[in-house]
């Protein structure tokens, strides 16, 4: 077995189920929100989908770190563990920003206020993947 590959997919198979647990809580959230907006007679905002969909931009970065992966010369136990581990950096980016993205979108549905404060916050979970993809990467060569 090619520790080295497998290390690969476990980049992009970790951050994939990171993301759809962050899709997952941010989702319910929304069409909580949405609920209540119809329920009060308000406008549902589509907005909330940014909240949402926001965590699975983790999965493409587990998919551009199994390239990377997969075409590397280094050391197999090193390639698994980079990517075992730089997989689990990005499901808890994911998570956390779903989660994140759920009080946004409940803030955001009651109070028609607060979208950029919001998403900032989001963002900054996000930034946690791209510092692991891009250190991996480094790590790489």
């Amino acid at each position: 077995m090619n520790l080295g590959l497998l290390g690969a997919v476990m980049a992009l198979g970790i951050a994939a189920i990171g993301s759809v647990i962050g899709i997952g809580i941010a989702g319910q959230a929304a069409i909580g929100a949405w609920k209540k907006c119809y329920m009060s007679n308000k406008a549902a905002p589509f907005i909330l989908t940014v909240f949402a969909g926001a965590p699975l931009t983790q999965t493409i970065y587990g998919f551009l770190l199994m390239q990377q992966i997969k075409g590397a010369d280094a050391d197999p136990v090193f390639l698994l563990g980079l990517g075992v581990a730089a997989g689990v950096a990005m499901a808890f980016s994911a998570v956390f920003q779903g989660k994140t993205g759920a009080a946004g979108a409940d803030a955001l549905a009651e109070t028609g206020k607060g979208f950029s404060q919001y998403i900032t916050v989001v963002g900054l979970c996000e930034t946690v993947a791209l510092f692991a993809l891009v250190f991996s990467m480094v790590a790489l060569g």
